[in-house]
């Protein structure tokens, strides 16, 4: 069995401080034995893993400037010769509207006639482009400190999935989760923990399922497969990693899709 990506996106309209529980390591008595106390290097390392968590956000992917798209590359069923139409437009800060990129087109299901190998057509997408290199190496972030990422999006409540690149043996992996934007025609913050992605590769689910490889991070972007014909208009604002869960509770799961990874959105070949 997999992990779907529908069960945990809660949206946060204001950031709030993060915090970090305590623990109280209680001595255990089992058949009247008591238990060792934690170590000192046990306690040396809870204490300084409660350090290294950050607690700024770290930014992925900021549109406040005229040249953010640019970024960014824009993908569609278009570039197989399907009909679906997309456009990547930047919109400056206006009224109660922050600078953002505003995704949005037209969905077709329509097949190229001249193209038999494609029988599957209606998808839009983007995502950053990649960082080059640098004197480390290849530009890559590390999520590895982080547990969540957030999304600062106005959506019109169409399927839309968060879609993750890494520097993974198999190039064409993502790990994708649903965007579960709940209040259409505003801005919000839907927060999407990491553990939750599920790794996948043409839409399909691969198994056996692996942990995202946080340290080696490629790119991030959104896509649209629901393959529903028709307009579709998502703006977003900015991407972020971060600790703060903004007090929701991830335990609490909504109710699951089990179509949601469907290859519905994709160009298929025979």
């Amino acid at each position: 069995m997999y992990k779907t990506p529908t069960s945990s996106a809660w949206l946060l309209e204001e950031e709030s401080a993060g915090t970090l529980e305590a623990v109280d390591h209680r001595s255990v008595s089992l058949h009247s034995t008591r238990l060792p106390q934690l170590t000192w290097s046990q306690q040396t390392a809870l204490k300084a893993e409660a350090i290294n968590r950050p607690d700024k956000p770290f930014p992925l992917i900021t549109f406040d400037k005229p040249d953010s798209h640019e970024l960014c590359k824009v993908m569609s069923d278009e570039d197989m010769g399907g009909f679906s139409t997309v456009n990547f437009d930047f919109v400056p800060a206006q009224a109660q509207d922050p600078p953002h990129i505003r995704f949005h087109g037209t969905i077709s299901n329509e097949l190229p006639t001249d193209r038999p190998n494609i029988q599957r057509s209606g998808y839009a997408a983007w995502r950053t482009r990649d960082m080059g290199r640098n004197l480390f190496g290849k530009g890559l972030w590390d999520l590895d400190s982080y547990a969540y990422i957030a999304l600062k999006v106005k959506s019109d409540a169409r399927k839309y999935f968060v879609n993750v690149q890494t520097e993974s043996i198999v190039p064409t992996d993502l790990h994708q989760h649903r965007l579960y934007a709940q209040k259409p025609g505003t801005w919000e913050t839907v927060i999407v923990p990491i553990s939750e992605f599920v790794r996948t590769n043409h839409g399909m689910v691969v198994e056996p399922q692996s942990d995202m490889m946080r340290q080696k991070v490629r790119s991030i972007g959104i896509g649209l497969i629901d393959r529903v014909p028709g307009p579709f208009d998502l703006c977003i604002a900015d991407i972020y990693a971060t600790n703060n869960a903004g007090g929701k509770d991830f335990n609490k799961k909504p109710a699951i899709d089990d179509q949601d990874l469907e290859s519905d959105g994709l160009l298929i070949k025979k």
